[in-house]
C-alpha cells in the first residue's frame, strides 16, 4: 500500500526586518493565520479539553479552552436547549476547527484525527467520529472531504429533502467512517448516526433529571387512538387516554392538540426501557375525596348515560365520578335483560342514590326507585277479596297473568280457572289480550305476588240452590250416609243428604236403641232398585210416607225441612219432614 498521507503545512510566517517596502499583510492578520494553522494540526484536534462557559446567547455557548480565541457550541448541543447553562459550568470538549467570525468550533463528541490512511483506518475500528467538509452533491449523495474524498448517502445525511442537503455543501460536520477500503480508496461515511448518538446522550442526561412526581411543560407532539405523546425537553413521554382528563374521553383528539403546550405530571419513569409515562387528570382534585359529601342515598340526581355494558348503564354524575344503574334497578313493570332494551348512551335520566362507597369509588344508583314502586299502594288498591278486571297478559303452564295496573300483575293458577272442569293448560280457554274478572285470594308486596282466581266469581250449584230457598223450605233430599256416636244405651248420629247435584245438607237424627242401631248396620240397600223411585220422588220432590221416627237408611229418598241456611259458609241443616 502506497502511503498517501493526508498533509496538513501550516503556512510559513515570514517576518522582515522594517523597509520601505509597504507588507503585503498586517502583523495582525498574519498572527490571526498562525494561530488558525495551530488550531487544526492533528495534536489540538486529538484533544479532549474542558470548556468553561464564559457567556451564553441566544444561539450559542461561549467557552474558554485555553486558546487565546473562545470556543463555541450551538446551544442545541445541550439539553433543553441550553437552559440553566450559566457561565462557569464546565464540559468535555473537541475542537473541530474555526468558524468565519474565528472562534473555534467546538463538539462534544471525542473527534478523531485524521492526517493519513492509518488514522482512517484507527477511526474506522474505533468508530471514532470525525471531521469532513461538504464539497458537493451527488448522485445518491454527498461529496465529503474527509483528507480524502468520501461518500456519504442521502440516507445518513441527516436530511429530509435535496433542498437541506444543498444547505450542507461548504459546511463541515461531523461523521464516521461506515466503510473503508484503503486499496480501492473507497471511503463511505455516516452523520446520521453521529447525530442520533447526541441525541441519545441529551435524552439519557434528561432522563437521569426527571423525577416521578414532578410537574414538567411540555408539548403535544402526536396523537394516537391510546393517548398523545407529548415532549417534555427532548424526551417523548406517553400520556395515556385514561390520564387525560376526570371525565371519559372517547378519542384523544376530543381533549388535545398537536402542538398544544400543557402542564404535566411525571407519574413513572422506565429508565432502562427509556419510557416515560405522564398524567394530566393528576394535577386536577381528586373528586371521589369529597364524593361523601356531596353524594347521600335517597338522593335525586338528574344526569346523562355515559355508557352501556352488558350488566347497566354508567351514569356521569360529574367529571370524574360514574354511577351505576344494575339491570336489576330499572324496571318494575318487566324484567330487563340488556340495559339497551331501555336506555341509550346519551339520554338524560332521573336516578335515585341507592348507596356510596367512597374507599371502592362506587355509587348505585336506581331508575326505577325515581319512577315510584307501582307495587306499594297495591294492598289498598286492591285488597284480599276484591274483585279486579284487566287483560290477560301472559299465558304459561301453571296459570294465567293478568293486569292489574301498570307495572302490576297477578297470577291466575290453573286450578282457580274453573270449577265445572278440570284444566289442562290456560290456553285452553284463555287467550293473552282477553280481559278477565278475578277476586284476589292473596298478597305478597315482598315477592311482587298476587293470587287471582276466577272459578271464585262463577256461580256453582250450592250458591244457587242457597239463593232460591229459605229456612222452613220443605225440600225433598237423598240419605248418603250416617255417622253415628255410640253410647251403651242409646245412639244418635249425623245424616248426610243430598238435596241436589252437588248441594248437601245435615240432618241430626233422634237417639236410636242399641237392636236399632244393630239392624240399621245389618240392613242392606238394593240402590239398583231404587233408580226408579229416586227419580220420581227426589226429582219429583214427592215426600216419603215414612214418620219421623222411622229409621233411615243409605239411599232413601225423604221429606226434609231446612232449618238453617247458612249463605256466607254455603251449610245447611235440614230434618226429617
Amino acid at each position: 500500500m502506497t502511503n498517501k498521507s493526508i498533509p496538513e503545512t501550516p503556512p510559513s510566517v515570514e517576518v522582515t526586518p522594517e523597509s520601505d517596502t509597504e507588507p503585503t499583510e498586517s502583523f495582525g492578520a498574519l498572527l490571526s493565520q498562525f494561530e488558525q494553522s495551530r488550531a487544526h494540526t492533528p495534536e489540538d484536534r486529538a484533544k479532549q479539553l474542558e470548556g468553561t462557559v464564559i457567556s451564553v446567547s441566544a444561539d450559542s455557548v461561549f467557552l474558554d479552552i485555553g486558546f487565546k480565541v473562545e470556543g463555541m457550541l450551538s446551544r442545541s448541543a445541550f439539553e433543553n436547549n441550553g437552559e440553566g447553562i450559566a457561565p462557569g459550568d464546565r464540559f468535555p470538549v473537541s475542537v473541530k476547527g474555526r468558524n468565519e467570525e474565528g472562534y473555534y468550533e467546538l463538539s462534544r463528541l471525542r473527534i478523531a484525527p485524521v492526517t493519513d490512511w492509518a488514522s482512517l483506518e484507527d477511526a474506522f475500528a474505533q468508530k471514532s467520529a470525525i471531521t469532513g467538509r461538504v464539497t458537493a452533491v451527488v448522485k445518491g449523495g454527498l461529496s465529503v472531504d474527509v483528507g480524502v474524498r468520501a461518500f456519504m448517502p442521502a440516507s445518513r445525511s441527516g436530511t429530509r429533502d435535496a433542498g437541506e442537503m444543498e444547505k450542507l455543501v461548504d459546511q463541515e460536520i461531523t461523521c464516521r467512517i461506515i466503510k473503508l477500503d484503503v486499496a480501492e480508496e473507497d471511503v463511505v461515511v455516516d452523520r446520521r448516526v453521529i447525530a442520533e448518538e447526541q441525541a441519545r446522550a441529551l435524552e439519557g442526561s434528561r432522563y437521569s433529571e426527571l423525577k416521578e412526581g414532578d410537574t414538567v411543560s411540555g408539548q403535544v407532539r402526536s396523537l394516537t387512538s391510546y393517548g398523545a405523546f407529548v415532549d417534555v425537553g427532548g424526551i417523548d413521554g406517553l400520556l395515556h387516554i385514561s390520564d387525560i382528563s376526570r371525565s371519559r374521553v372517547n378519542k384523544p383528539e376530543d381533549a388535545l392538540s398537536v402542538g398544544q403546550e400543557l402542564q404535566v405530571k411525571i407519574l413513572k419513569i422506565d429508565t432502562e426501557g427509556r419510557r416515560v409515562s405522564l398524567g394530566l387528570k393528576q394535577l386536577q382534585p381528586e373528586p371521589w375525596d369529597s364524593a361523601a359529601e356531596r353524594y347521600k342515598t335517597g338522593q335525586r340526581i338528574t344526569s346523562t348515560v355515559a355508557r352501556l355494558t352488558d350488566f347497566g348503564a354508567f351514569i356521569e354524575l360529574e367529571p370524574g365520578i360514574e354511577g351505576l344503574i344494575h339491570v336489576s334497578e330499572m324496571s318494575w313493570v318487566k324484567k330487563v335483560r340488556k340495559p339497551s332494551d331501555i336506555l341509550k348512551q346519551g339520554d338524560t335520566v332521573e336516578v335515585v342514590i341507592l348507596s356510596v362507597n367512597r374507599d371502592a369509588r362506587r355509587i348505585s344508583l336506581g331508575l326505577k326507585q325515581a319512577l315510584g314502586d307501582p307495587w306499594a299502594e297495591v294492598p289498598r288498591r286492591f285488597p284480599v277479596g276484591s274483585v279486579i278486571e284487566g287483560p290477560v297478559v301472559r299465558l304459561m303452564k301453571f296459570g294465567a297473568f293478568v293486569q292489574l295496573t301498570e307495572g302490576v300483575e297477578g297470577l291466575v293458577h290453573v286450578s282457580e280457572i274453573s270449577a265445572e272442569k278440570h284444566i289442562n293448560h290456560p290456553q285452553d280457554v284463555l287467550r293473552v289480550g282477553q280481559v278477565v274478572k278475578a277476586q284476589v285470594l292473596g298478597i305478597d308486596t315482598d315477592k311482587c305476588q298476587i293470587k287471582l282466581s276466577i272459578k271464585q266469581l262463577v256461580p256453582t250449584s250450592i250458591d244457587e240452590y242457597l239463593a232460591e230457598h229459605a229456612e222452613g223450605d220443605v225440600v225433598s233430599g237423598r240419605i248418603l250416609e250416617q255417622k253415628s256416636e255410640h253410647s251403651l244405651e242409646q245412639s244418635s248420629g249425623l245424616t248426610i243428604v243430598e238435596l241436589g247435584e252437588g248441594v248437601h245438607a245435615t240432618c241430626r237424627m233422634a237417639a236410636s236403641t242399641p237392636a236399632e242401631l244393630e239392624h240399621k248396620s245389618e240392613a242392606k240397600v238394593d240402590l239398583s232398585s231404587l233408580t226408579s223411585m229416586l227419580q220420581a220422588r227426589w226429582k219429583g220432590g214427592a215426600p216419603s210416607t215414612a214418620t219421623k221416627h222411622e229409621t233411615l237408611q243409605a239411599g232413601q229418598v225423604r221429606s226434609f225441612r231446612i232449618v238453617n241456611l247458612d249463605r256466607e259458609a254455603a251449610k245447611i241443616e235440614v230434618e226429617v219432614a
